[in-house]
């Protein structure tokens, strides 16, 4: 077997369990996903799985599709148990991800838009930064760490390495541990609620 489709396989098996502790802890009412960040991040995942797929991302893309369904069932659970102080910078983050989509079908530059849902996708993360950092125990830190390791995984099985491939890869890789070590170190500064 190809060494591409035995990461991709990791990367996924690994994505995907990184989902149900997450999902677990909404049903709790312990973890408290951002609405606005989990739609942002269903609209620039699947841009960036459509530019994956177009650089020639091959095996290395199986975990960001499959992810995207989990992505708009969080954003879906968020819509009741997440949280929605939503700002007017997080309305414009979300109207500019929208902009990326029409680029990428109205101007036929993927490139470009690949690098806006990049840059969008980690500006989505701004309203859970700023909820993580004042609720630091209403994230689920397992899961920042294993979709941390499977995007790596992911990386590795790429078949093509462009910006069309790895851009958006490394740019979520980096922004989920940013999350967890937000929250690991806000940790130790906040005491545990007494409902987790």
């Amino acid at each position: 077997m190809n060494i591409k489709i035995i990461l991709s396989i990791i990367a996924t098996i690994i994505g995907v369990v990184a989902f149900f502790p997450y999902l677990r802890d909404i049903v709790q009412l312990k973890t408290k996903p951002h609405v606005y960040t989990w739609l942002i991040w269903a609209v620039t995942q699947t841009t960036a799985v459509a530019g994956i797929l177009h650089g020639g991302g091959g095996w290395g893309s199986l975990n960001l599709i499959i992810g995207t369904f989990f992505v708009v069932c969080i954003f879906l659970f968020s819509l009741k148990y997440g949280s929605k102080n939503i700002t007017k910078g997080d309305s414009i983050v979300l109207v500019i991800a929208l902009c990326a989509v029409l680029v990428w079908w109205r101007l036929d530059r993927p490139i470009l838009a690949v690098i806006m849902v990049s840059i969008i996708d980690v500006l989505g993360y701004i309203p859970s930064f700023r909820k993580s950092y004042q609720e630091p125990w209403s994230e689920t830190l397992i899961s920042w760490v294993l979709f941390s390791v499977s995007n790596i995984f992911a990386i590795l099985a790429l078949n093509e390495y462009n910006l069309l491939t790895v851009t958006y890869l490394v740019a979520i890789t980096l922004a989920n541990l940013f999350i967890f070590l937000l929250c690991f170190l806000r940790r130790s500064f906040i005491p545990r609620p007494s409902s987790f």
